[in-house]
């Protein structure tokens, strides 16, 4: 076990604690809902405190199941685990974010989130697995007014003490602008695309300079993502030359470098595992032997602006293609 207390954390405006480094809870169609539940049972067990987990992942219940078995053997105790969860975006209407909260935390037998994010900023869906080439005809593009009647139930539920942190997810720097402007309650963090071929540094600015800590999802580049977000264009950030010089000398796999160049730039990492060795070796990246600053202006350089994670699937008529979503 690693010792949870020597994983470095970050502040947030709201003075809340999270640690650096969480694991995601998104097992694609490649893993059962009870394997990823086995994979928080271990991760908590050997050191990590921060799960990442969303109700459209479907698999809620069985974390759930794996969390109060840990509780309940005394593992930890709930004040020392970060909870993240996410409402859907076909719960965006009038009362349905709060009870998508509540679902939540009956699935996660919690009493309280330490963290609630708008997964996307529409209310634009899919039916589960399906293609890039699906289209939902309901879909539109971002109604700020719309998204505030989101986001008035997110203070809800910060003002109910069902949740301790709102924030954002993918979310572009106009849309959070018109936000922090209408916002009682601002939001802590953005989570967000974040991995070396993909840096998106104007964005990362913006988050970091309006009191926001960036979350950085897909931290090694999503070789698991779905194949309706693979394109021949993508690149591979595990075996850039760069990437893959700096974890030679440090003796660790060029993942690793991906998650320390995360955590050293100023974010939080969400890097999703079902295998032990690399649970461990993810936890033990962000604590181990620093990469130096001439090897972090390296992999500056090396952005090559790649979305893996493109969302095509919540295109709106009229919409040009995928860009169109991150204007």
């Amino acid at each position: 076990m690693i010792d949870p207390n020597k994983v470095p954390k970050k502040k947030l405006a709201n003075g809340m604690e999270i640690p650096v480094i969480g694991l995601g809870t998104f097992g694609s169609d490649n893993y059962t809902a009870d394997e990823i539940a086995s994979a928080v049972d271990f991760a908590v067990r050997n050191g990590y405190r921060h799960i990442d987990c969303a109700s459209v992942y479907m698999n809620e219940k069985e974390i759930g199941q794996a969390l109060k078995k840990l509780l309940d053997e005394k593992v930890v105790k709930r004040e020392e685990l970060w909870i993240t969860s996410k409402v859907w975006n076909d719960m965006h209407g009038d009362g349905e974010v709060i009870a998508s909260c509540k679902q939540s935390l009956e699935d996660l037998q919690l009493d309280y989130l330490d963290l609630y994010l708008v997964h996307w900023p529409f209310p634009n869906f899919h039916a589960p697995g399906c293609d890039g080439d699906a289209r939902n005809p309901d879909s539109k593009p971002y109604i700020h007014e719309d998204y505030m009647a989101v986001w008035r139930q997110m203070e809800q539920l910060v003002d109910m003490g069902l949740v301790k942190s709102i924030g954002t997810s993918n979310m572009t720097i106009s849309k959070l602008e018109l936000l922090l402007r209408d916002a009682r309650i601002k939001p802590v963090v953005n989570e967000m695309e974040l991995h070396p071929h993909f840096q998106q540094p104007e964005l990362f600015s913006f988050v970091v300079e309006n009191d926001m800590v960036p979350i950085g999802y897909s931290p090694i580049g999503s070789p698991k993502r779905p194949e309706r977000d693979r394109t021949a264009a993508d690149t591979v950030d595990i075996e850039d030359p760069i990437v893959v010089k700096i974890a030679e000398r440090l003796g660790v796999h060029p993942a690793v470098v991906c998650i320390k160049w995360g955590v050293q730039r100023g974010e939080v990492v969400i890097p999703f595992s079902v295998t032990p060795s690399k649970m461990l070796g993810n936890l033990q990246g962000v604590m181990g032997e620093p990469i130096t600053d001439q090897e972090m202006n390296e992999l500056a350089t090396i952005d090559k602006k790649c979305r893996l994670i493109k969302g095509q699937v919540f295109l709106w008529e009229g919409a040009k293609g995928w860009e169109d979503l991150w204007e």
